[in-house]
């Protein structure tokens, strides 16, 4: 609940202090003087956008803070828990705006984005302006009033769930069809090209061996003369051949190594060569005894190797990758088969999703026409004690299974009335006077907020265009509301202000140079007086201060 408002520098305020109590509270006092600077301020507490022409002229800023009890109000300790901004069951929110516009916000001391601010603020109160009355008119707040009665948010979460899982796959279903063209294009492209590489069928490293073997097959020739003529020179000459050289030198340096010992490593790399010499000709015998000159192998490789080269260059890519180059293919038409594939599943899932949407909008359907009733009920009734004793109040809902899927829903949700007898239910703005919509628009307010958990309710000037007997029967909502709930009500009706547990005057004094507003706490005698303004003006007979003592006695028995 809402237990302290303080104001500085704000409007016409200069300085303000208000408690505030359980109960219904009324706000009344003279035209013009300033009635709704709290309402205003507390709407800047809720998040509202700050103006520099709410500063008090010639002040540097304008500060409001307003002080909760949140104790009842576990939604709302929750969100101070969840942000780290809980102080035990108090909170303090405070706005500051200075000359230039500029605005700063805190809860319980800390900075805050006003985001949060709004947050916050709609777990603790909600404000109720003179305007709300047209708001009813409007077919989206209609649905939304008729929700808030049902207290069905499980469906309504479903049917949102339903929407969003039904809208992402919609969307991807259409991006996957819009490109089918192009897809079917490169899958045609991809086919043929596979298809030419599947034949040629190029192994993996493949092309480096080919390109290997077809070097030696080409210069096979002079590699099997040139092996002969290195094996006849190192080995196999009688005239002369390196091993026997060396093996000649390694005799003759060994005898000479009595001597003179340092020739001894050089008998032992000459030994070391020729031993190798011996080794390399026994390689190259065999080389060349392998090495054969095969023209029919020469053709073959010569021919895949020039079809490796011709596949290189068409596709535009190095020979040695173009095996990876037909891997890479393969792995895209594979994808693009899958996409197809992909296609024909989303159908058959978009189905079902939808299925499973109208199911969940059929069952909100169902629950926000059995609410209907019982909402409509519950307005008729109220209306009758608001001297519209012949109106007939109906609510009608209707599934349009034919739309196009809504995060809300299928249903079309319809105030309709009848204020007089005889005459058929129609739309609220074809059928009602401004003094009917306030009476019909101050009932649904008090029934939904009857609904909320909200703690603290504002009514702003509500009862415009009601007066009389209709007056005492608002006055009577109110209070009996504010047995439940903390409700602060502006008033200018005397039979409304006499229901309230509590009344504040709002004065205006200025000095010819500056103007202040003041608000103050009414004993039971200044009630009484100021009932007695209400009912008869400015001027205090002995006639209406009697009736505003009857008032006030008759409101609170």
């Amino acid at each position: 609940m809402l237990v302290h408002l303080s104001i500085r520098n704000f409007a016409v305020v200069k300085t303000l202090d208000v408690d505030f109590s359980l109960g219904m509270t009324a706000i009344t006092g003279e035209t013009g003087a300033g009635k709704s600077i709290s309402v205003d301020a507390l709407g800047l507490c809720l998040g509202e956008r700050a103006d520099n022409a709410m500063v008090r002229t010639g002040a540097e800023k304008a500060e409001v803070s307003a002080g909760f009890n949140v104790k009842r109000l576990p939604e709302a300790m929750k969100w101070l828990e969840q942000h780290e901004l809980a102080d035990d069951d108090e909170v303090l929110i405070r706005r500051v705006i200075s000359a230039e516009g500029r605005s700063k916000a805190f809860i319980n001391g800390t900075p805050v984005p006003l985001q949060q601010l709004k947050s916050l603020g709609q777990l603790l109160l909600s404000i109720h302006g003179q305007h709300a009355h047209q708001q009813i008119l409007k077919s989206d707040n209609q649905r939304r009033l008729l929700d808030q009665y049902a207290e069905h948010p499980a469906l309504l979460c479903k049917v949102e769930e339903s929407y969003k899982t039904l809208k992402q796959q919609q969307q991807h279903y259409q991006h996957l069809l819009q490109g089918q063209q192009q897809r079917d294009d490169r899958s045609q492209l991809l086919s043929y090209q596979i298809q030419e590489l599947d034949e040629y069928a190029l192994a993996e490293g493949e092309f480096v061996a080919l390109e290997t073997e077809h070097k030696k097959l080409s210069n096979s020739q002079t590699l099997l003369e040139q092996s002969q003529i290195s094996f006849h020179q190192l080995y196999e000459s009688e005239e002369f051949n390196a091993l026997s050289a060396v093996q000649s030198s390694v005799d003759r340096l060994s005898e000479l190594q009595e001597h003179d010992p340092s020739l001894e490593p050089i008998v032992t790399m000459l030994t070391e060569a020729s031993i190798q010499i011996d080794e390399a000709a026994g390689e190259l015998r065999a080389y060349t005894e392998q090495l054969e000159i095969d023209p029919m192998r020469m053709q073959n490789v010569e021919a895949r190797y020039s079809q490796a080269l011709d596949l290189s260059r068409k596709h535009n890519v190095q020979p040695e990758a173009l095996y990876e180059f037909h891997q890479q293919l393969s792995a895209e038409f594979n994808e693009l088969v899958k996409d197809d594939s992909l296609l024909e599943e989303l159908k058959v899932q978009l189905s079902e999703l939808e299925q499973q949407y109208h199911q969940a909008a059929t069952k909100l359907s169902a629950s926000r026409k059995k609410a209907a009733k019982s909402f409509a009920k519950d307005v008729e009734q109220h209306i009758h004690h608001m001297n519209m004793a012949e109106a007939v109040f109906k609510i009608d809902v209707e599934q349009q299974i034919q739309s196009s899927p809504n995060k809300l829903g299928l249903d079309t949700v319809q105030f309709v009335v009848s204020t007089n007898r005889g005459q058929a239910p129609d739309n609220l703005e074809k059928v009602v006077s401004g003094g009917e919509l306030s009476r019909i628009g101050l009932a649904i307010q008090v029934i939904s907020s009857s609904n909320n958990d909200i703690a603290t309710m504002i009514f702003d000037e509500v009862d415009s265009g009601i007066s009389g007997s209709t007056a005492s029967v608002v006055g009577q909502l109110l209070r009996k509301l504010g047995e439940s709930t903390q409700v602060i009500c502006v008033t200018h009706l005397p039979q409304v202000a006499a229901r309230a547990h509590n009344q504040m005057f709002v004065t205006k004094f200025s000095d010819k140079k500056t103007t202040e507003t003041h608000m103050i706490c009414l004993q039971e005698s200044e009630r009484i007086d100021e009932l007695a303004r209400l009912l008869a003006g400015d001027t205090l007979t002995e006639s209406a201060l009697a009736n505003a003592k009857e008032l006030l006695q008759f409101s609170n028995s």
